[in-house]
């Protein structure tokens, strides 16, 4: 049973054909092959919109990353497509994935294109390589898109998964990038590194219920229960990291509670508790949702705008829920 309304249903079904396919797969349960289903999937893939994001990934690697959080890089479109539902099988997204494929270190891991200033220990032009706030999303994006049995992404996330310290994981890049790191001790995990790498292992079925992500999602928790005190990395979860803000692309409320929301075992935690109440409390009279924030980069999709709820927005939030009570319907 669905912890959206039937109004909400009928709301979200009138919305672009992602959010469409999104909630009859992930609130009403249907089946690949229903009709309805399948009608939802060939729009999305067909849509002006999509079809501009796979043209933008065929030039992958593209530009290089310079900065980490720069929403319209096309790293973050890979991992948008991916949440959409798209499959490594789609004729549309072969090619793209073939070229992600084949950007590997010797360690494994896949790579972006980066350019790091000589003044933080690079060597000032595009090279490729990889650091721990950004190949890990390249990893989720692979798995969701439904490699997560492949040899390539399993080597990717057991190097990954070995890079993790006693409590998340921390500012890690490869040879490549030299004395490269951000600003914070050494010693200390990265809480955006830990977000994203966390996300990227809950997707393999082997890591899942790993200690080490058990060990990162607790050093989440722990973050927001010292929220005050402690900025690692300067990363703060003040006032700007509660807005509501899509796609997932940086450290905030929303990002967070959807990565510790795989884990079934932390939905009763108090610390989880307290930020999808903090959530659940932007719902407008009817239960949908409008962004407070937004990527300039998104502009003309529905989630780009302050004004008028969400489709996606309120899909992405519901499909939270609906796992925490799936959860609870277990028990």
């Amino acid at each position: 049973m669905s912890a959206v309304s039937n109004g909400l249903i009928e709301w979200l079904l009138q919305g672009p054909p992602w959010v469409e396919y999104g909630t009859r797969i992930d609130l009403l349960g249907q089946a690949q092959h229903c009709p309805e289903v399948v009608r939802a999937r060939q729009a999305m893939l067909k849509h002006p919109q999509i079809e501009q994001l796979l043209s933008e990934l065929y030039t992958w690697p593209g530009r290089p990353i310079l900065r980490h959080n720069d929403a319209g890089h096309p790293l973050h479109k890979l991992v948008f497509i991916a949440d959409l539902g798209l499959s490594s099988t789609d004729p549309e997204t072969s090619g793209v994935v073939e070229r992600v494929m084949q950007c590997r270190s010797r360690e494994g891991v896949f790579q972006t294109l980066a350019n790091i200033s000589p003044r933080w220990g690079g060597s000032g032009s595009d090279q490729p390589g990889w650091m721990l706030c950004d190949s890990p999303s390249i990893l989720y994006s692979l798995a969701r898109l439904g490699l997560d049995k492949n040899p390539a992404v399993l080597s990717a996330a057991a190097h990954l998964a070995g890079l993790s310290l006693e409590a998340g994981w921390p500012c890690a890049v490869s040879p490549e990038f030299g004395r490269f790191r951000g600003p914070g001790r050494k010693a200390d995990a990265c809480p955006y590194a830990t977000l994203i790498t966390l996300k990227a292992l809950v997707q393999i079925p082997e890591w899942r219920n790993s200690r080490v992500c058990l060990n990162g999602a607790q050093a989440l928790l722990d973050l927001w229960e010292s929220r005050r005190q402690l900025r690692p990395y300067l990363f703060a979860m003040g006032t700007g990291f509660a807005r509501l803000k899509s796609p997932f692309i940086w450290y905030d409320i929303l990002h967070l509670l959807e990565v510790l929301s795989r884990l079934p075992v932390l939905h009763k935690d108090r610390r989880f508790v307290e930020m999808l109440e903090i959530v659940r409390g932007k719902s407008d009279c009817s239960g949908r949702f409008t962004p407070e924030s937004v990527w300039k980069a998104w502009a003309d999709w529905d989630f780009g705008q302050k004004r008028v709820p969400s489709y996606y927005v309120t899909l992405q939030i519901y499909r939270i829920l609906n796992r925490i009570e799936a959860t609870t319907q277990l028990r």
